[in-house]
């Protein structure tokens, strides 16, 4: 498995998946701040005084969607990479979630060698 010493947004609102999804990135050397909707992670990347190198979101959340919150936190830092993942298929959320064709997408389950890389 990969490993990286970067700063990780987890936003996800199942709590045992957000736990396990920042633990296993935890595990392989990376920081990572954990948001359970939109709100918060937006809270999160405006507060957060260091970098934040990849945002990873999950499609589906209630308010927002990860792929508004995506947008909004790039508005603040131009620089963040990001990626979506989800128990849906990317081909079912992008028409309807606005699920930016091409953008790096994670189907849920994922092992953690998977979400590694």
């Amino acid at each position: 498995m990969r490993g990286g010493t970067e700063t990780v947004l987890v936003i996800e609102d199942e709590p045992a998946l957000l736990v396990l999804t920042s633990s296993i990135l935890a595990e392989q050397g990376y920081a990572t701040l954990e948001a359970g909707d939109g709100a918060q992670a937006l809270a999160l990347a405006t507060a957060h005084d260091g970098p934040l190198h990849l945002v990873l979101a999950d499609v589906v959340l209630p308010g927002l969607k990860g792929t508004e919150v995506a947008e909004r936190i790039k508005a603040l830092r131009p620089a963040v990479k990001v990626a979506f993942m989800s128990g849906y298929t990317d081909n079912a959320l992008g028409h309807h979630h606005g699920l930016p064709f091409g953008a790096p997408f994670l189907q849920k389950p994922f092992t953690p060698d998977r979400l590694s890389r």
